[in-house]
């Protein structure tokens, strides 16, 4: 039997992502949106707020959860009373404070909750998760490195108070970080380049703590010419390499090995089975390492940028 899912929120990610992902997975069946621009998807009922799609009367299971995270709470503690299984994109809230509130309503309500993590099903990542697990890391670095007019073009959230800046793309390397690592990594160190006129930063260097390690973090919106999606990891058996976002690895020196990109559909087997078992997965340890980076992170004023 299929699962009934709305998409809240149609925006790029969900066009390109969700929806597809959706479509491809027989255990689900999208039954609404909700579009506040009245587009919607085509066949499908379309709601221009949650709580008129609660109205509309429209046999529901889960959410997925699309629209920046600012208004994402709110929206979600709706959908857990509602008893919605609920699938949140990334970054699952603003603040690590918020994100607990959710986990412990959907902990309450026995409601399965999803915090996804895209990058974590990368092709390469359990790979270098698996191989890391006997290894002693003796340092690295972490560099993720995009365009703000690519890749979020006219995204003004991005640079507004919990919008997270160069951080929307960074916490997806920081997802992968705290996959792979045999333990947990802390901040020790943080810089940040805030634009004139933002209230979050576009570039950063943060110091990460591992054990004994220091593994250097380079986060940057304004790379113009590609993109550099990157974890270097030395270890007493030799240097990993996971590049590409996930897709390539490099283990001990040897030649890279790649495989094609599909997170998304993975991420969307992993919520059918969540929804299935009445069980949830929401882990919130990248969040809470950008939230511990805003909070020591030296700030240096740089020239306003328009994505």
């Amino acid at each position: 039997m299929a699962i009934n899912i709305a998409v809240v929120g149609l925006g790029k990610i969900a066009r390109d992502q969700h929806l597809p992902a959706i479509a491809g997975n027989p255990h689900f069946k999208l039954a609404a949106t909700v579009d506040r621009s009245g587009g919607g998807v085509a066949g499908v009922p379309n709601a221009k707020s949650f709580e008129e799609l609660l109205k509309l009367g429209v046999a529901l299971d889960a959410v997925a959860l699309c629209m920046p995270p600012q208004p994402r709470v709110a929206i979600a503690l709706d959908a857990i009373a509602a008893g919605l299984a609920t699938f949140l994109e990334k970054p699952p809230a603003a603040t690590p404070g918020a994100f607990q509130t959710v986990v412990r309503a959907a902990e309450s309500a026995k409601v399965p909750l999803f915090a996804s993590w895209h990058s974590r099903f990368a092709p390469k990542v359990a790979t270098a998760r698996d191989w890391l697990c006997d290894k002693r890391i003796t340092g690295g670095r972490i560099s993720w490195r995009e365009s703000a007019r690519k890749w979020h073009p006219g995204q003004a959230w991005l640079w507004q108070p919990g919008g997270l800046g160069v951080f929307d793309p960074g916490i997806n390397g920081l997802s992968i970080l705290t996959a792979i690592l045999p333990g947990p990594v802390t901040v020790e160190r943080a810089r940040f380049e805030v634009p004139e006129g933002a209230a979050t930063p576009i570039a950063a260097q943060v110091t990460f703590a591992h054990r004994e390690a220091t593994i250097a973090g380079d986060f940057d919106f304004r790379e113009e010419q590609g993109e550099r999606w990157e974890i270097a990891l030395d270890t007493d058996g030799g240097t990993l390499l996971l590049s590409e976002g996930g897709a390539a690895l490099s283990l001990g020196g040897g030649p890279a090995e790649r495989a094609p990109v599909a997170e998304y559909p993975g991420l969307y087997a992993r919520f059918a089975e969540l929804v299935e078992a009445g069980a949830s997965d929401a882990d919130g340890a990248p969040l809470a390492l950008v939230a511990d980076a805003f909070l020591i992170a030296e700030p240096v004023r740089v020239t306003a940028y328009t994505p």
